[in-house]
């Protein structure tokens, strides 16, 4: 049965506070035990002029307040709001956060695909809507992996992405290429990918220890 340990993958990034907005918005990361990314406008192109937008700007604003006091329930309610009065990718993220949160994997997937089709670039969204795909009832390591690639494409020194993607790769009896991925992830600064950089490397040995053993005689061996 494919599964993920909690302590070998980051799960989810809260929030987004930069990928999708001005850039008056200070970015900062966030995922569980780590810090936090919150949202605090919709496009780059919002102005206080348009009514609709100043007020899926107002909803988005409070749902983060909510969000940040620990009420996911009413903050989904107003980030959805949001997106209802104008569709934007940072609604549709923090909606799908919300709705991560709340074990409700299928309308966090159907979120982050909205967003992500409104922003293609965003690595978070990826990140996140792969999280989604391994903590499912039913997972889809396949396409966790996908968008694992997209992210890890879009920003290939993030260490948490990398992180990540090695935790999959693992999972999934990718050995080698998670070991690639966790020694990247402990380069930019996840240092306890260490732990697992030495049992990936156990990993490998032992299963070559395995083949070794069970491979049939050579032309030497029968002559030996």
């Amino acid at each position: 049965m494919f599964s993920v340990s909690r302590q070998a993958a980051y799960l989810v990034r809260t929030v987004s506070r930069s990928r999708y907005l001005p850039a008056r918005a200070t970015p900062t990361r966030s995922i569980p035990s780590a810090s936090r990314r919150w949202a605090t406008s919709v496009t780059p192109h919002s102005t206080a002029s348009d009514p609709a937008e100043a007020e899926a700007v107002r909803c988005l604003e409070q749902g983060t307040s909510k969000l940040e006091e620990g009420d996911v329930q009413a903050a989904k309610e107003l980030y959805k709001r949001s997106a209802e009065i104008k569709k934007n990718a940072s609604s549709l993220f923090n909606l799908g956060v919300t709705h991560y949160h709340l074990k409700e994997y299928d309308d966090a997937i159907a979120a982050w695909k909205e967003s992500i089709a409104l922003q293609p670039a965003s690595a978070d969204a990826h990140t996140n809507l792969a999280s989604a795909y391994i903590i499912s009832p039913v997972p889809r390591p396949d396409l966790a992996l996908h968008h694992l690639e997209v992210a890890s494409s879009l920003s290939p020194e993030d260490p948490e992405i990398a992180f990540n993607h090695a935790a999959v790769l693992e999972a999934t009896g990718r050995l080698e290429d998670a070991l690639e991925k966790y020694k990247l992830s402990k380069e930019f600064g996840v240092e306890r990918a260490a732990v697992h950089i030495r049992n990936v490397s156990a990993k490998i040995l032992g299963k070559k220890m395995k083949q070794a053993e069970g491979a049939p005689e050579t032309h030497e061996d029968k002559s030996a």
